[in-house]
């Protein structure tokens, strides 16, 4: 016999129910829900009025240098069922013109576009022109706006460090390319989508791109980094088959457990804490289910048609899970998190935000109303 199913509202009723684990002074600020159709929609004005709605952007990044996460994952060469990369798993370059304009108009010193693209170190517009975008276009979109690969160490004569608050669990600290610490604001555009290891790639998923492949790359150097880098992060980062370059601080237990299901959902929490995010920008307006990239297999693409932004990470992305249809504090075994530790709690306990819907106050469309299911 079928179980039967909940209606949105229930199982919504159902994730507000669950126990909470925050602690009171965890971080739950506003986060805004739209509902957007179509890239065809004025995407500076779907943005400008989310922002609006959590306190407006110029609050966030007047007078500030603003780095911005982008989500380029995977070779621009690998495309799902021949649709545009921005469709179906990177952000859209619609997106990047609009949040260049908007921080531009509310008075940011600096914008800055950032991805530590796949397989190079060389300059990411090159990156971004193979992926069939339109770079001049998005230059024009404000008067002081660059973009940065991080893959390595770029214009700069040295990396910078970053401590994992309370030493962490897999890294004690995270080396990272200078441009993140001349950053005032770091705003994490992401992808609404399913994760093969973490469960879910959001806001604060995304931010594991920041990591440079010349230090935690298969082909990483051992004494020094590689600044010619073509791999990516599995061997250290999922695998834990390696340690980063000497550059960076080795594991603090390299005989810990060697599974992807565990460290990775750590160091997306540990990175988070080390470097935390100031605005997540969640776009579920296309996208693909089932798994972050072309590689994974079972990937569907959808138009589940909303947006989601907020300012803490962890706020955002709970809101964001509870829309695919997750309970964003479930435990490993159980929906987004089937295979994995949960990301939020790890990150709840590091002090970065509250994933406790009934500690996040929702404005715009109500989670219910804007929910569109996910797998699992």
């Amino acid at each position: 016999m079928k179980a039967p199913t909940m209606s949105r509202r229930e199982l919504f009723a159902a994730m507000l129910a669950t126990p909470s684990l925050a602690a009171p002074a965890l971080a739950a600020g506003p986060v805004a829900i739209e509902k957007c159709p179509s890239y065809d929609q004025d995407q500076v004005a779907l943005l400008n009025g989310m922002f609006d709605k959590i306190g407006g952007l110029e609050r966030l990044v007047k007078g500030k240098t603003v780095t911005v996460k982008v989500n380029l994952t995977g070779s621009p060469a690998l495309k799902f069922q021949g649709k545009a990369l921005g469709a179906t798993h990177y952000t859209h370059p619609k997106q990047i013109g609009a949040f260049a304009f908007l921080a531009h108009k509310a008075g940011a010193r600096r914008i800055r576009f950032v991805e530590s693209a796949w397989g190079t170190a060389g300059p990411l517009s090159e990156y971004m022109l193979d992926s069939g975008w339109n770079v001049r276009q998005l230059l024009a979109a404000a008067p002081n706006v660059e973009f940065v690969n991080t893959n390595g160490i770029g214009i700069y004569q040295k990396y910078a460090k970053f401590q994992t608050p309370g030493g962490g669990w897999i890294f004690p600290s995270y080396v990272l390319n200078k441009i993140y610490e001349e950053t005032d604001v770091l705003v994490s555009m992401a992808k609404m989508k399913n994760h093969a290891t973490c469960g879910v790639t959001l806001a604060m998923k995304n931010i594991f791109g920041i990591t440079p492949s010349s230090i935690y790359g298969d082909d990483a150097g051992v004494d020094e980094p590689n600044e010619n880098p073509t791999l990516g992060r599995a061997a250290v980062c999922h695998a834990g088959k390696r340690q980063p370059a000497r550059i960076a601080e080795p594991e603090k237990d390299p005989s810990s457990i060697r599974e992807s299901f565990t460290r990775m959902p750590r160091i997306v929490a540990e990175l988070n804490a080390a470097r935390p995010i100031g605005i997540s920008i969640i776009d579920g307006i296309e996208t693909v289910t089932g798994g972050e990239g072309p590689w994974i297999r079972g990937l569907a693409h959808v138009k589940p048609g909303v947006m989601i932004v907020g300012a803490n990470a962890v706020n955002t992305d709970a809101v964001a899970t509870a829309v695919m249809g997750y309970d964003p504090r479930a435990a490993r075994g159980a929906g987004a998190f089937a295979k994995c530790d949960n990301q939020f709690l790890l990150a709840e306990t590091l002090g970065v935000g509250s994933a406790d819907l009934k500690r996040i106050e929702v404005r715009g469309v109500s989670i219910p109303d804007a929910m569109f299911r996910f797998p699992g």
